[in-house]
């Protein structure tokens, strides 16, 4: 797909079909990077996005408990201090 940059003040900018967007899964904030053919428009989604609403509802359910008991070792007795 083709497009021409718009003026923005001093900027230069690109109009973004929302097709594209939804497909990209962008939504406000966005990174941009240099590339060696241009520039790449990425999302800043993070990857442990959601994870503390994850762990509320395994809590919530009970099951954040450890599968194996706790078992000591050679580290715990000679190097580790309390």
């Amino acid at each position: 797909m083709k497009t021409k940059l718009v003026r923005i003040g001093n900027s230069r900018g690109v109009r973004i079909p929302k097709p594209l967007l939804e497909q990209a899964g962008l939504e406000e904030d966005v990174e941009l990077q240099v590339v060696r053919t241009g520039i790449m428009i990425r999302g800043t989604a993070s990857p442990r996005a959601g994870w503390a609403q994850a762990a509320e509802k395994i809590r919530a359910r009970g099951e954040d408990v450890l599968l194996d008991e706790p078992v000591a070792t050679d580290f715990d007795d000679s190097e580790w201090k309390w």
